[in-house]
């Protein structure tokens, strides 16, 4: 029986760093990035250094990670590291608690019992399992309330999440009102992820979740999310816009303060109008939402 390995790239650096290179270990191949700091469990090597752990499917990925590490920021610790057998994967449950994703959304694990839940607040059962969206992450946080927002425009409509992971932002504008989604994923794996956890939430119902390029996609909606990598979005902004009704609204996240220029850049010379822009952190490492529209 061979026993299963999976490399992983850690990376010890500073609060004001964590962010860019979280971002560019991603870039360089990562599946998955997890921060430790002073205030998380675990936690991370104290003193204020923030570590990256971030998972490949490869040793040799990991390994060439590395070296671009070390050559773009040689004074960096960096290393890579392997982990035997597959426990881990169930491990990530004992750090996942109840929050509150929104003031009004509280994310519950399915493996706790008994959490009280306030008279104002849902409940959204999620088990991020293998894909992103815990709803932890500040990008998606930024999206969850943009949605809270714009309840009123939710409410009974359809609606479109490019890039949708554990399907939490969905899962989300249904919770807040809107009578169906359909989301998008390209990577296969984490779809299963979103179909179980819609099901657990009394939704499967109201989702259809699919591998579909976004330029296969038919139909248009008045609310689009789509949580990505930066670069990623701006070269959708033609098959986002061709997905958006004319009077509809669409959710921009992933996306560092340094970015946000380029990201508005884009979609302004697309035809869109910026409506509202928030952010969580501070600095040019700051994650920040933008709101557009297409311009009349």
């Amino acid at each position: 029986m061979t026993i299963p390995r999976f490399p992983y790239v850690q990376v010890d650096t500073t609060p004001e760093l964590a962010d860019a290179l979280a971002s560019l270990l991603f870039d360089l191949g990562a599946t998955g990035v997890e921060t430790r700091d002073d205030t998380t469990t675990p936690r991370g090597p104290g003193g204020g250094v923030v570590r990256l752990v971030s998972s490949f499917d490869h040793a040799e990925a990991a390994e060439s990670a590395v070296a671009e590490l070390r050559e773009a920021f040689p004074t960096l610790r960096s290393e890579v590291g392997e982990i035997v057998g597959d426990a881990w994967r169930d491990a990530y449950k004992q750090f996942f608690a109840p929050f509150a994703l929104t003031n009004g959304i509280v994310v519950v694990p399915p493996w706790v019992e008994g959490h009280r839940v306030e008279p104002d607040q849902r409940v959204l059962w999620m088990d991020p399992g293998r894909a992103f969206g815990t709803g932890l992450h500040s990008t998606t946080r930024l999206v969850a309330e943009a949605l809270q927002k714009r309840a009123a425009l939710l409410a009974g409509a359809r609606v479109f999440d490019v890039g949708t992971g554990s399907g939490v932002l969905a899962l989300v504008a249904l919770l807040l009102g809107a009578a169906s989604a359909v989301a998008v994923d390209n990577d296969p794996d984490v779809l299963e992820v979103a179909i179980e956890n819609a099901g657990r939430n009394g939704l499967a119902g109201n989702i259809e979740v699919s591998a579909t390029p976004l330029a296969d996609v038919t139909g248009t909606f008045p609310i689009v999310v789509a949580n990505i990598r930066a670069t990623t979005l701006v070269d959708m902004t033609r098959d986002l816009r061709n997905r958006l009704t004319p009077d509809g609204v669409l959710i921009l996240s992933g996306i560092l303060a340094g970015e946000r220029a380029e990201v508005e850049a884009a979609f302004v010379a697309d035809g869109f109008v910026v409506e509202e822009v928030t952010h969580r952190g501070e600095g040019e490492d700051a994650w920040v939402a933008i709101a557009v529209r297409i311009r009349a």
